[in-house]
């Protein structure tokens, strides 16, 4: 092991704004691991493997046996929510799990209750809870999230913790003046700025204390550059945006195909129907605005019209989320792909993807959770961009173009982990196994 990354020693305190349906199912879903019960499909931690040294040398091995990351049986869950349902009772209600499922760990989920939680109507209009903290300005509420996170600490004898975000979409946001410092920022709480979210005061609280935060919703949240300046301060690993599951998980997949085989894309257009918690969020339009510019983003930073104005230069792209409650968390969308090939014969693509919304995500939130500590472990701090292979809309630093290409996204994260452990790191161009070849 690298001497440099610290051992993954004592308890990891996984602390969850947002106990709905993604939260419930990961931790349900943890439990029934540890049970064996389960098999933790869709976690790179878990069942990802990585090539180390040279191709020739054909070296594999799981991720989980070359970083040093928290074991399943060293996690302990908490988070806040705007209802008072323990995360049994919040499973049952979002009915993404079977019953059987949940009541085979319904000891261990009815322990977990939700912390009262930071919220504001006028951040997400049609959620109405009863389990909400009141003070008198935001720096309080912020005081009050740093007091949970040192009691949870404290209380469950946690060594480490990291916050991820899994809470509901909030209005749109466009960064202001009292984002640009930690100084705007915190006279700003005090001052109950209408432009700091609640999702930034957990943010604001994690990163203070120096706990990693990744964001799972296309708020704005930690990209700011208030909070990225903290983040460096504290030495904290901080990411986003957006978890990448149903649709855009398939764009990521399906658009650096098209850019390879140099296809041209006149128009995809793109829609879903979803039932659950967040689709019932999202039926408000100021909410899915803040959706919509997280799934517009990456096609055109996948395919690049401006370089490649002849394929993708008059591409139209729409997005349309539409509230079902028949479906719950079983979300599905439809994409209509219009293309051309050769001498600009046109041909269509058609996706139906019945996909879990839920089940898709709660293996991502794990990865998130594990891999922000093992950054942390390993002195990392600031926007963890090799954890752009998670999000919709990664956050980057200033400046620069964020990557979507899914499979790019991989060979970063996986370089990442080759340099923490000292190994050779891998070159897409398969430069390095031509040489090898002609040295035979």
């Amino acid at each position: 092991m690298n001497n440099t990354v610290a051992k993954a020693e004592g308890k990891l305190g996984i602390l969850i704004p947002g106990l709905g349906a993604v939260a419930t199912t990961l931790i349900a879903g943890v439990e029934a691991v540890k049970k064996n019960l389960a098999q933790p499909v869709g976690a790179l931690t878990q069942m990802g493997n990585i090539r180390l040294g040279k191709p020739i040398e054909a070296r594999n091995t799981a991720i989980k046996d070359f970083v040093p990351l928290a074991s399943l049986t060293d996690i302990v869950f908490g988070g806040w929510d705007v209802y008072s349902d323990n995360v049994f009772e919040a499973a049952m209600k979002a009915k993404v799990l079977e019953p059987m499922m949940l009541h085979a760990v319904r000891q261990e989920l009815e322990v977990v209750r939700p912390m009262k939680a930071v919220f504001d109507q006028w951040y997400v209009a049609n959620l109405h809870g009863d389990n909400i903290k009141e003070a008198p300005t935001k720096a309080d509420l912020a005081k009050s999230v740093m007091d949970d996170i040192e009691t949870f600490k404290e209380a469950n004898d946690c060594s480490r913790l990291v916050m991820v975000w899994c809470g509901s979409t909030e209005k749109y946001l466009e960064s202001s003046s009292v984002h640009e410092t930690i100084a705007n920022f915190e006279e700003g709480l005090r001052n109950n700025d209408p432009f700091i979210a609640p999702s930034m005061i957990y943010a604001y609280a994690a990163i203070k204390l120096g706990v990693p935060f990744m964001n799972g919703a296309p708020n704005l949240t930690c990209d700011i550059p208030a909070l990225i300046e903290l983040s460096m301060q504290t030495s904290t690993p901080i990411g986003g945006k957006d978890f990448k599951t149903g649709q855009t998980l398939m764009k990521t997949i399906l658009a650096p195909g098209l850019q390879a085989r140099a296809l041209g894309v006149t128009g995809w257009f793109s829609t879903n129907i979803l039932g659950n918690r967040d689709g019932y969020v999202l039926d408000n339009p100021d909410n899915f605005k803040t959706k919509e510019v997280s799934k517009l983003s990456v096609l055109e930073d996948i395919l690049q019209p401006e370089i490649n104005p002849e394929l993708y230069g008059e591409i139209y792209h729409k997005v349309r989320i539409n509230y079902y409650p028949p479906h719950g968390d079983n979300k599905e969308s439809w994409d209509n792909i219009d293309i051309f090939g050769w001498l600009g014969y046109a041909m269509q693509i058609k996706i139906n993807f019945l996909c879990r919304d839920s089940i898709l995500a709660a293996p991502l939130v794990l990865d998130l959770a594990l891999f922000s500590d093992l950054a942390k472990r390993a002195g990392m701090s600031g926007i963890q961009d090799w954890l752009s292979f998670y999000f919709k809309s990664p956050q980057t630093a200033p400046g620069l173009r964020p990557e979507h290409d899914i499979f790019k996204q991989l060979i970063v994260l996986h370089n990442t982990l080759r340099h923490m452990m000292g190994e050779e790191l891998f070159t897409p161009d398969g430069a390095d196994y031509q040489q090898e070849v002609e040295t035979l």
